[in-house]
């Protein structure tokens, strides 16, 4: 039977279970830390726009509310009926958010969020691979994170996309090298899911459309700002064996990209001087791309993107997951896809990536 693996799927951590995990004498700290988190979010931009319309919150889902988005037991049951081997799965809790600002308990508070996905995947883990958050606001305790997660057999993590959103700077700047080569050293994924941009906020309050219709679309492409910070900044060409994984971002526009930046190289007279080689040599290289349904650019750019770089998901359990149909969108999505082709997309670049 044909190995399917998706690169990224949604697991639900509640904050009672991470409390279960962290001293009593946090607990305060921990909550204000959440309340802050959530002033802001609701205070402007997409969060208060998405409040404001509750229907953005109520997009009818036929996997949403159902016991496989906690219970690890249920998920692999979920998983099995949809004939889905292994999932690479990312906590809705963007708990670096607000992790960081966690009063004289930053570092422990990490550690029981990323324990309490541990758990959940101690279930299963060789078919249950979670995303450990990294806060990045305190490099030692990054690093110092990053090495126990790694000792406790973990085999992703997961950063912000725009550390500016957290009050830091640009992942190009050097403080961040001795992180990169923590990660480096052991060789486990940084994984970047899109989510909520502050780039996109002004859009959003404007936005005229049931549940953010508009603005939903225009999420993706400020991918743009987060690969440009890695593949022209010379992170890369310092730290040739990290491997990125951008998440969701969609795919057309990255074939784009990669033509438009090199072709500013080659005939357009930009320089980049932290670089040795073309911007799509270290895309080819360092970076992967998941993707749920895009035919088009399966069927027209993977050669392009490079089927070595593509990493299919179900997306379980949001609006455009394929489960339970996963086979049935496979067949369709994959007709005209030679059997090596799809064997890396749907399994070989996962095992790469994540060590499976």
């Amino acid at each position: 039977m044909e190995r399917i693996i998706s690169a990224d799927s949604h697991v639900s951590v509640q904050h009672d279970q991470v409390k279960a995990n962290l001293a009593r004498t946090h607990h305060e700290a921990y909550d204000a830390a959440v309340a802050e988190f959530y002033r802001w979010f609701l205070g402007g931009g997409f969060g208060s726009a998405a409040a404001a319309n509750r229907s953005g919150l109520d997009i009818y889902n036929r996997a949403l509310g159902r016991p496989g988005n906690s219970d690890p037991k249920a998920r692999l049951a979920d998983m099995d009926a949809d004939g889905i081997d292994t999932e690479v799965m990312y906590c809705e809790l963007s708990a670096y958010r607000y992790l960081y600002m966690v009063e004289d308990g930053a570092e422990p508070a990490t550690r029981a969020f990323n324990d309490t996905l541990h758990q959940f995947a101690s279930e299963c883990p060789e078919r249950l691979v979670v995303n450990y958050q990294i806060p990045i606001n305190d490099i030692d305790e990054a690093v110092s994170e990053v090495a126990r997660v790694a000792a406790m057999g973990g085999r992703s993590l997961q950063l912000p996309v725009f550390p500016r959103e957290v009050g830091m700077p640009d992942y190009h700047d050097e403080r961040y090298d001795r992180l990169w080569a923590a990660v480096q050293e052991t060789d486990l994924p940084l994984c970047f899911h899109i989510g909520l941009n502050t780039a996109v906020d002004d859009i959003a309050r404007r936005d005229p459309t049931p549940r953010l219709g508009l603005t939903v679309p225009c999420i993706p492409p400020t991918t743009t700002e987060a690969l440009g910070m890695w593949l022209l900044t010379g992170v890369l060409e310092r730290f040739p064996e990290l491997k990125l994984v951008f998440v969701e971002p969609g795919l057309g526009w990255v074939a784009w990209y990669l033509y438009f930046v090199d072709d500013m190289v080659r005939y357009q007279g930009y320089e980049y001087p932290a670089i040795k080689e073309l911007p799509s040599h270290y895309y080819a290289r360092n970076v992967n791309l998941t993707f749920i349904k895009e035919p088009d650019a399966i069927d027209h750019l993977r050669h392009r993107l490079g089927t070595a770089n593509l990493l299919w998901s179900t997306d379980y359990p949001h609006p455009v997951t394929s489960w339970p149909h996963s086979q049935d969108v496979i067949a369709e999505q994959f007709r005209s896809v030679s059997a090596e082709d799809r064997a890396l997309m749907l399994c070989g670049n996962a095992q790469r990536v994540w060590g499976i």
